[in-house]
């Protein structure tokens, strides 16, 4: 019996839950460093008012908040993982630690999956549940998205998303675990300005060895951003905070 068979069992006598179609579960991708993306579910729900993915993939914005799990995802990914190679990013479209996680394990799942295959793995989050998975972790890398320390910010610009203090305190477990972690600045929104050291401050002391930084995606629409106040940081906040996180022994990157 496979993974996939024993999760299908598990939906036995359950109610099942609402799934979205699917035909494959990797897909190329064009990320630097990565040679798959794997995504678990379709939409998230954290609805970070400044997500490029319903842009991207031409989703209205209600319906991409509206999650659902992935249909017969697990079987498709057996298939194809035993018969490609290199590294899978988890994560590079919706969060793959979104609230459905919780009780649908689809993303742990996947990564007994990739684990078994031997493929390299690379996931990217915004949620502390990462830190039930972290025996499956051992050999892959994790990336948290922290934006900025402000709780009031964080709760109007990713809604659905734990608060940045819980997401640093899973980095921290991360490290403490061994685990291969680093933090995602990004985008990189006026919030920040001002509060650059206070940012690199609270990465480093979580442990992280590097970060990286991304500014606004140009394909967003920036209208729910300008309604709350909020615009890119300026050129400037990048330059600081990125002198402040070096200062701090934090090896600095940009994301693309």
């Amino acid at each position: 019996m496979t993974s996939s068979d024993l999760h299908a069992f598990a939906d036995i006598g359950v109610r099942r839950r609402e799934e979205a179609p699917c035909s494959r579960a990797l897909s190329p991708s064009r990320l630097p460093g990565l040679d798959f993306a794997l995504n678990p579910y379709r939409g998230c729900s954290h609805g970070c008012l400044y997500c490029y993915a319903p842009a991207l993939l031409h989703v209205p914005v209600d319906g991409w908040t509206a999650a659902l799990p992935k249909r017969g995802l697990l079987r498709l990914l057996e298939k194809e993982a035993a018969s490609v190679k290199g590294v899978v990013g988890v994560g590079t479209s919706t969060d793959p630690y979104q609230i459905l996680e919780a009780e649908a394990e689809l993303t742990r799942g996947c990564l007994r999956i990739l684990n078994d295959a031997s493929l390299g793995c690379c996931v990217h989050t915004k949620s502390d549940l990462v830190l039930r998975d972290v025996d499956l972790l051992e050999k892959a890398e994790v990336g948290i998205t922290v934006t900025n320390l402000s709780d009031t910010f964080s709760s109007t610009l990713e809604p659905g998303a734990p608060l940045p203090q819980r997401r640093l305190d899973a980095v921290k477990g991360l490290c403490e675990a061994g685990v291969d972690v680093f933090v995602m600045v990004g985008p990189l929104l006026s919030p920040v300005e001002g509060r650059e050291d206070e940012l690199a401050a609270a990465i480093a002391a979580s442990g992280a060895s590097m970060v990286m930084v991304d500014t606004l995606n140009k394909r967003t629409d920036h209208a729910p951003l300008r309604a709350v106040g909020v615009t890119a940081a300026a050129a400037s906040c990048a330059i600081r905070f990125k002198e402040a996180a070096s200062s701090l022994g934090l090896l600095v990157r940009d994301a693309f």
